[in-house]
């Protein structure tokens, strides 16, 4: 998902683009974990200096959880359509939606788990038609690629950080959230309460896209990520 930013930012930065535990091309857990250990552990093992954290989604709360389990390893962090690793969801269509799509995971409806997650990408106020093709199918496809590795009922293994929101104002490096405009409101309200919490925090709106800004608006997020880690660095 990270195709075209990693391009923009190799010539001057060192990228590093994980896949997840049990995500892409990631083993599946077979022990307790947390993602946040699993990605300090990865950043400690390949010797980093602090670095820029940015996430999407899920990734965006791994990257608010191992700024407050691990602030030693983080510069700045990014996040889109997320808070931190414990999100809530009161918006009738956000709740629909998160029904829809984990019925058919605990069903084993492949298909229907893809287009569940699709949802997403078109946000409350499009359907899937609006969206590029090219982006609808990347986001297809990986999320086939990681659904298929996983089967239903099997155990949930992953640990969650604990008292997120209540500790994110302790998070003492600059944070930006920058939100597709056409995202549901539940996460657009998650980052956007994240950046009020933390001092100098700052939230930016991207027109034209819903979940997936990055890979919606890639230039546009590209320039504030541009400007937000060189501004982070000096």
């Amino acid at each position: 998902m990270w195709d075209d930013q990693i391009p923009r930012f190799a010539s001057r930065y060192r990228v590093i683009a994980p896949d997840a535990r049990g995500h892409g091309r990631s083993a599946n857990a077979t022990e307790p974990y947390r993602l946040a250990d699993d990605l300090a552990a990865l950043l400690r093992h390949l010797d980093t200096e602090p670095a820029v954290l940015a996430g999407v989604s899920m990734g965006a709360s791994i990257a608010v959880d191992t700024a407050l389990e691990h602030p030693d390893l983080v510069a700045a962090v990014v996040v889109s359509g997320a808070g931190t690793g414990e999100p809530y969801f009161t918006d009738p269509w956000t709740t629909r939606a998160l029904a829809t799509w984990h019925a058919a995971m605990a069903a084993g409806d492949l298909e229907g788990s893809v287009e569940g997650f699709m949802l997403f990408a078109a946000g409350p106020h499009r359907t899937l038609d609006d969206l590029d093709p090219g982006v609808a199918g990347r986001l297809r496809r990986m999320a086939r690629a990681t659904m298929s590795k996983h089967t239903a009922g099997e155990p949930d293994l992953l640990v969650p950080v604990r008292d997120t929101w209540e500790r994110a104002a302790g998070i003492g490096v600059p944070v930006l959230a920058v939100n597709g405009a056409l995202d549901s409101p539940d996460h657009i309200g998650m980052a956007e309460r994240l950046a009020r919490s933390v001092a100098g925090g700052r939230a930016i709106s991207i027109d034209g896209a819903a979940h997936y800004p990055s890979m919606e608006r890639p230039d546009l997020f590209n320039d504030l990520l541009d400007d937000f880690a060189s501004s982070a660095a000096s």
